[in-house]
């Protein structure tokens, strides 16, 4: 059996990181460099680095940042935030990030994800999928949440697929920050529906919740911030607590 991964999620805004609750209020959590050389000796599996402004902003992704991450840790990193084209793709590839997450300009541009995966394989692009239940469908959002769409989570997520992107990242909006666990049955249904791994995000509040999204919900990999970001456990804790009741992870 594959082993489940643990994945900090590390948003970052002018620099530094930070977190909120879906994804306003945000706090200051540290350095973003420093946290995921932090993460990386804990044991995480790989981290995600989001430029959660960049798209808003309609600002290129941090490149700088992206630079000093790549020479600091040994863990593969994803970065997303702003990239509307190959080249931002392939920008980010040469300083160093072992993949790349589009969001809001897949959405506006189902071809990005074709053109990137075309260049660079599957394995390089995430497809990030930020949505909200509204009305018992699952919507998806663009531009940091801020944009409700037409687009319907499950037909988005397999569109993506058959696109190329090699992953999907689902966070869910109404559970970002809450730390109340994660939607598990939508996970579960979202998992059954697709061929490529699923990325939990949202709502990560305890062992249980992580847990549980990774059994019930099918996820192959669990992503958190607070409670990493905050000192509530650590992730060599999490990943003992997680192999004591069962779960394959890497330790």
């Amino acid at each position: 059996m594959l082993s489940k991964r643990i994945i900090p999620c590390l948003d970052v805004k002018d620099g530094r990181t930070v977190k909120g609750i879906h994804f306003e209020n945000l706090r200051d959590a540290g350095d973003p460099v420093e946290l995921g050389a932090k993460y990386a000796a804990e044991g995480a599996d790989e981290l995600v680095y989001l430029d959660i402004s960049a798209s808003h902003e309609g600002r290129k992704t941090f490149t700088g940042v992206v630079r000093r991450i790549s020479e600091a840790i040994d863990i593969p990193f994803t970065v997303g935030g702003g990239i509307s084209s190959e080249d931002d793709a392939a920008r980010l590839l040469d300083e160093g990030a072992d993949k790349i997450s589009v969001n809001t300009a897949a959405v506006e541009n189902p071809s990005l994800i074709s053109e990137i995966a075309s260049r660079h394989g599957s394995q390089f692009i995430v497809c990030a999928i930020d949505a909200r239940l509204i009305d018992g469908v699952w919507r998806v959002t663009t531009h940091g949440g801020r944009n409700i769409t037409d687009k319907e989570l499950f037909s988005w997520a397999l569109e993506a697929q058959n696109r190329g992107a090699g992953e999907i990242l689902f966070t869910s909006m109404d559970h970002d920050g809450s730390k109340q666990g994660y939607p598990c049955e939508t996970f579960a249904a979202l998992c059954s529906s697709l061929s490529i791994p699923v990325i939990a995000s949202g709502g990560a509040g305890s062992v249980d919740d992580i847990a549980e999204v990774l059994t019930a919900g099918k996820a192959d990999a669990a992503l958190a911030a607070s409670i990493f970001h905050y000192g509530e456990i650590t992730i060599t804790a999490l990943k003992k607590e997680l192999s004591a009741r069962g779960i394959t992870v890497r330790v």
